[in-house]
């Protein structure tokens, strides 16, 4: 089996596609927050406004990918790869915007927070590819 061979798993009772539809719901969620909230929270947490608005913006588009492979018949393995990929590379850009920037405390913890979660995410990811085959 070939690292693109879709994945056929039913669409009821799967972790994967609930995984799946979890991070695509809490991308869409945190995507409303940053852009919805751009300046009063660049000034709590101390971090750049544009920095906020545009990773909002950037995660629509990542939730609804998301959402529409988590919803196929036959999930495709790259996209799912992709996806995990995607995540790891969230939670690395994190790291980097604590390097990059000077955030409040509550902006580092929230930073963190929200890396952790994507971690998180994408090992429950990788763990349910590896077991879908």
């Amino acid at each position: 089996m070939t690292t693109f061979a879709p994945i056929a798993i039913s669409p009821q009772g799967s972790t994967l596609r609930r995984v799946l539809a979890v991070d695509a719901a809490t991308c869409a969620g945190m995507g409303a927050l940053l852009t919805a909230a751009t300046r009063p929270l660049a000034g709590l947490l101390g971090l750049p406004s544009d920095l906020l608005f545009w990773s909002g913006v950037s995660l629509f588009p990542i939730a609804v990918l998301m959402g529409r492979i988590a919803t196929r018949p036959a999930m495709p393995r790259a996209g799912v790869g992709f996806v995990i990929a995607g995540n790891v590379g969230w939670v690395v850009g994190s790291a980097v915007v604590l390097f990059a920037t000077s955030p409040s405390a509550l902006g580092y913890a929230f930073v963190l927070a929200q890396a952790a979660v994507v971690g998180i995410l994408a090992e429950l990811e990788y763990v349910g590819l590896r077991k879908a085959g």
